[in-house]
């Protein structure tokens, strides 16, 4: 099987976001107040917590755009701000010709939305489409949504451009902190993700980019139970300090762990190989069936049977997970016969160790 997963940043580079994080954040935190939880309510003629939209101002200087805000309900709820800022009921939206993710499916069918495909990794087929059909506004996921997607977000999104002047909102999930430019960095109008798959707190979402469909989002959200805290305003902006190191390392760990095992390491094992799906994650192919008995026993060792936030802060132990949906749905054999690893905060050798461990244990069963 032939992947083709995004460009992990170094550490060296992860060093350097960090830094820039943390230089942003001295431009507008006194020291005493970043030592501060934050504040809570809507404050008179802010409508949201000081602390919030410091927060947000940090993150706009950060990502070089003209504004952010802070949302309720994580990733989903972003991006379901997101389409309903730039995208009308009943209007037309182009996405990739791959299956979409199902809580933006969800929001899309409340909308009522004309669903358009184009194939994204073909930049032709992207023209074709749009001088045939008007849309209204663009939805690009910037992980991969198929195993053979192999698309570039910068080059897609100036081809869109250059047929079309809509606005196009990017799902950055699993790629903020990990890749060099997201979405509104490189184009896009909108950039929407979740701060819990970045170390933050459970259910705040991030927005990114133009003012004016950010002052639209934030009508949206006028009433105080809608806003996001300052105490969570200022939890995202701690984890996401700490993210860009973390993920460079497990996205060097990953590297080692394929290179280990494509080197005959365990006779077991067919093949081994990166993919986006979603997270970049090692997926590991065996040569008998015994796929779901591995991650039965691998479990016993330590590691983590399931997602919490995919790369949440609770996300600490290896996981060992059976592949994802869409791989499935390409061949429903895999189930059998490969699995998912996602290292986490855990080094090569423990998974090498819970993986061989596994493996014996499960061979002296049969």
């Amino acid at each position: 099987m032939k992947t083709y997963p995004l460009q992990s940043i170094t550490i060296e580079e992860a060093k350097e976001k960090q830094f820039r994080l943390v230089d942003e954040i001295c431009k507008e935190f006194t020291g005493t107040e970043f030592l501060n939880l934050g504040d809570l309510g809507v404050v008179h003629d802010l409508n949201k917590p000081r602390y919030a939209q410091k927060v947000e101002k940090v993150l706009a200087a950060y990502f070089n755009v003209e504004k952010a805000i802070l949302v309720t309900g994580a990733g989903t709820g972003a991006i379901r701000f997101g389409l309903q800022s730039i995208l009308k009921a009943n209007g037309t939206l182009l996405v990739h010709k791959a299956p979409i993710y199902p809580t933006t499916l969800t929001s899309l069918q409340a909308m009522n939305a004309t669903i358009v495909e184009a194939d994204f990794n073909d930049l032709a087929n992207v023209t074709e489409i749009l001088s045939k059909t008007k849309v209204n506004a663009v939805l690009i996921q910037y992980t991969r949504q198929k195993p053979d997607d192999a698309y570039a977000m910068g080059e897609v999104i100036k081809v869109i451009k250059k047929c079309q002047n809509v606005p196009i909102l990017t799902d950055d999930n699993y790629a903020v902190m990990k890749v060099d430019k997201i979405g509104v960095e490189l184009g896009a109008d909108l950039s929407a993700f979740s701060s819990f798959k970045l170390l933050g707190p459970e259910g705040v979402g991030v927005l990114l980019g133009k003012a004016t469909i950010i002052d639209e989002i934030d009508r949206m959200n006028y009433s105080g139970g809608s806003k996001v805290q300052g105490y969570q305003a200022m939890e995202v902006l701690r984890g996401l300090v700490y993210a860009p190191v973390s993920l460079a390392i497990q996205a060097e760990e990953n590297d080692k762990l394929v290179a280990e095992l494509n080197n005959a390491r365990l006779p077991e094992v067919k093949q081994a190989f990166l993919a986006n799906a979603q997270s970049k994650v090692l997926l590991v192919e065996f040569n008998e069936d015994i796929a779901e008995q591995v991650l039965i026993e691998a479990q016993k060792l330590g590691a983590a049977p399931n997602p919490v936030g995919a790369e949440s802060k609770y996300e600490i132990v290896p996981m060992f997970y059976r592949v994802s949906g869409t791989f499935l749905k390409a061949d429903p054999t895999l189930i059998k016969r490969m699995i998912r690893i996602n290292p986490m905060r855990s080094g090569s050798k423990t998974v090498l160790r819970i993986l061989e461990e596994s493996i014996r244990k499960v061979k002296s069963c049969s």
